[in-house]
C-alpha cells in the first residue's frame, strides 16, 4: 500500500480528496497544525475504512514539515502522492500599494519554501517506487493577478513556476507533477467546485497524467 498525503488538511476539499484516494486504495497522511483538527478527520476517514493518520506540521516551519512527512512514510507507507494546499493567511491579501517587501516574506515561506520543503522530502520514495505524483492546488491569482492579494499573486506564481519545472524535469522519471487552479469559491452545491467534484478531478489528474495546468473551471472574463 502506498500513501497520499494532503498538507493542508481541513474539512472541506482535504476530506474529500482524503476520502477519494482512501477508496482507492491508498492509506492517507494528514498534516495541519491544527492536532484537535486532524483527530476529527481521521477519525471520519476511520468509518469510512480508509487507514489514516494525522501528523502536526507548519509550512512555515521547515523541520516540522519535513520531520512529519518522514513520520508519515514510516508509519503508513511510501508516499506516492502529495497534495500541497494548504490555506493562505488573511495578511497575506494585502492590496498591492500595500504591500511591503517585509510582507512578502511569509507568503513566499508558505507557498514557495513549504512546498520545496515537501517535495524534497518526499522525492526520494517516490524514485524509489518508481512513480509519483505531485499536485499543487491554487486560486486564480496564480495565473491571473489580483492587486488586491498581492501576496498571494506573487507567491502563487512562483509556486506555479515551480511546479511547473518539476513537471517537465520529472516527468522522464514518472513522477507527474500538475496544478489544479480552483477560480472561485469552493461550495458544496457548485457543480465544478463543490469538494466531491473537485476530489474527483485531482484524482483523474493523478490517474490520466498528461497536462501541467487543468482548471476546475474556466476563469471568469
Amino acid at each position: 500500500m502506498t500513501t497520499f498525503a494532503l498538507i493542508g488538511a481541513g474539512p472541506g476539499l482535504g476530506l474529500a480528496t482524503a476520502r477519494r484516494f482512501g477508496a482507492a486504495g491508498h492509506s492517507v497522511a494528514l498534516l495541519a497544525r491544527n492536532t484537535q483538527r486532524l483527530d476529527s478527520l481521521t477519525a471520519e476517514l476511520a468509518g469510512d475504512g480508509t487507514e489514516a493518520r494525522g501528523f502536526t506540521a507548519d509550512v512555515l516551519d521547515i523541520e516540522s514539515l519535513t520531520a512529519a512527512l518522514y513520520a508519515a512514510a514510516t508509519a503508513l507507507g511510501p508516499i506516492e502522492i502529495l497534495q500541497y494546499s494548504p490555506v493562505p493567511r488573511a495578511d497575506f491579501m494585502k492590496p498591492v500599494l500595500d504591500t511591503s517587501a517585509d510582507d512578502l516574506e511569509a507568503p513566499l515561506a508558505f507557498s514557495v519554501k513549504g512546498a520545496v520543503t515537501a517535495v524534497n522530502a518526499v522525492l526520494p520514495g517516490m524514485r524509489e517506487l518508481g512513480r509519483g505524483t505531485l499536485l499543487f492546488v491554487n486560486g486564480s491569482s496564480a495565473v491571473r493577478p489580483n492587486p488586491n492579494v498581492a501576496g498571494t499573486s506573487v507567491a502563487f506564481a512562483a509556486e506555479s513556476a515551480y511546479a511547473r519545472m518539476l513537471h517537465d524535469t520529472l516527468a522522464p522519471q514518472n513522477i507527474h507533477a500538475a496544478q489544479l487552479i480552483i477560480p472561485g469559491a469552493i461550495r458544496p452545491d457548485a457543480a465544478h467546485s463543490s469538494p466531491d467534484a473537485l476530489a474527483q478531478r485531482l484524482y483523474d489528474i493523478h490517474r490520466e497524467r498528461d497536462a501541467f495546468r487543468h482548471y476546475a473551471e474556466p476563469l471568469p472574463e
